[in-house]
């Protein structure tokens, strides 16, 4: 990531309260509609979403996972955000 504004996402994805499959089935469905270039942000309060989304990127060539991390929302959730780039 060097460049900040590589990383700014052209789309957030809501995906609190999700469980797994859903965070990926929904940020795949978003990842459809960007064009190549574009990152999505996915935020989830499943913990699961990490390991899921890391082996995720690693079957999606046409994805890259360019940063996870945790924080806590607005009612204090811990939340996990996910930001992925369409390759092609």
């Amino acid at each position: 990531m060097s460049d900040t504004k590589e990383t700014i996402p052209a789309r957030t994805l809501d995906a609190r309260g999700l469980k797994c499959p859903m965070p990926i089935v929904r940020a795949k469905k978003e990842m459809d509609t960007l064009a190549a270039g574009q990152v999505l942000e996915v935020i989830a309060t499943d913990p699961g979403s990490v390991l899921d989304f890391q082996g995720w990127m690693k079957a999606a060539a046409a994805y890259e996972l360019l940063k996870q991390d945790e924080g806590r929302d607005e009612q204090g959730r811990t939340i996990y955000i996910h930001l992925i780039r369409k390759k092609s």
